[in-house]
């Protein structure tokens, strides 16, 4: 099992959903570095339900507790450890799931490959709940990217077939990548946020739930951060992403639409200097060549699907009596992921660029 990753800077995540706690630590970071604690926790709010009715009834605090790495508010060089408690538990919703697995879930490959000791109280290590922690680690690299003139921001770009307007991949300002996370729910245009949201508490409604999309950039990149040819830029970047459970699809630019175009339409053309630069009249290519960092925005999307555990009945396969039979998945679940996601992935590309970042300089 790697709980583990990163090359110059290393997150190592423990914990179950339903354990005492989750937490974890961050090795290499640079010393000296003051971290606002406050900070990251209104950053970790982003990613809490917080009572809202398009979220999990589950509540939790998400106040995080520094153990070690820091002396008077600023990194000392050693790991830097913290933990986030968990208290909002209903174990007894889960102990069925070990004879009937539910569809769409870690369920049942988790049974085969850890056997019966594997904890599946709230899909134990396989929760979304371990996101915490990422954002958590994700929260405290912003904070350092920022100080290198580095910005991350998020937003829903589409949820249930309702679009939002996407980010400005070759002029992108600061106030426009940053505006969605200024809102309650992290859209550009709030009418379409509106629909969304309304298709979200339909879903609920009808027992169900729907899927979307995120899209994240970076600005302030500077050209050439990457390793060829297994750290690529694209490489590092997915294996966090990919780590964000839900997420089954990611491009970087035009992604899957770029097959469609000729390559007269897709090349970036180089237009100006743009500091150590050169500014492109497109970004098709979404701010990354050959595993390398262009110096335009950095702009990726990733697909999440439907929450799997729905309120309406299905059919799963019983291991004891060896026959498909009906489920009902009792307990507390979002009916759309998406909204509490934006943060995930902010925090997951942050993390990536700051190792970037450090594996090309002395950072």
């Amino acid at each position: 099992m790697s709980f583990t990753v990163g090359e110059k800077i290393k997150l190592s995540i423990f914990g179950q959903s339903h354990a005492p706690a989750i937490g974890g630590v961050i090795d290499g970071l640079p010393s000296g570095e003051s971290l606002d604690i406050a900070a990251i926790e209104r950053f970790l709010a982003r990613r809490s339900p917080g009572g809202s009715p398009l979220a999990t009834a589950r509540r939790e605090s998400d106040v995080p507790e520094v153990l070690a790495g820091l002396t008077d508010g600023k990194t000392c060089g050693a790991p830097l450890a913290f933990v986030i408690r968990n208290a909002d538990v209903r174990s007894n919703d889960y102990g069925q799931f070990h004879n009937i697995p539910r569809p769409s879930h870690s369920d049942f490959p988790a049974i085969i490959k850890y056997g019966e000791a594997h904890d599946i109280r709230g899909g134990g290590f396989f929760s979304a709940r371990l996101t915490a922690a990422l954002c958590f680690a994700g929260a405290a690299a912003l904070q350092l990217l920022e100080r290198r003139g580095i910005r991350v921001g998020a937003h829903i770009a589409e949820l249930a077939g309702v679009k939002d307007s996407r980010f400005d991949a070759v002029n992108l300002t600061e106030s426009e990548l940053l505006l969605p996370s200024s809102r309650v729910f992290p859209v550009l245009d709030e009418a379409a946020g509106e629909k969304m949201q309304a298709a979200i508490l339909e879903a609920k409604r009808e027992g169900d739930s729907v899927g979307g999309v995120v899209e994240c950039a970076a600005i302030g990149l500077p050209a050439g951060l990457g390793e060829p040819l297994f750290s690529g830029a694209e490489s590092k970047i997915a294996q966090l992403i990919f780590a964000i459970p839900a997420v089954k699809g990611l491009e970087f630019g035009e992604g899957f639409g770029i097959s469609a175009l000729r390559g007269s339409q897709a090349n970036d053309r180089y237009c100006e200097p743009q500091g150590a630069a050169l500014r492109c009249e497109s970004n098709n290519n979404g701010g990354i060549l050959g595993g390398l960092t262009t110096g335009m925005p950095l702009v990726l999307r990733a697909a999440f699907k439907p929450t799997p555990s729905i309120a309406r009945e299905q059919l799963t396969w019983s291991r004891s009596s060896k026959r498909q039979e009906p489920l009902v998945i009792p307990g507390r679940h979002d009916p759309c992921v998406v909204p509490r996601a934006v943060p995930c992935v902010e925090a997951a590309l942050a993390l990536a660029l700051l190792d970037l970042l450090c594996l090309s300089s002395n950072a």
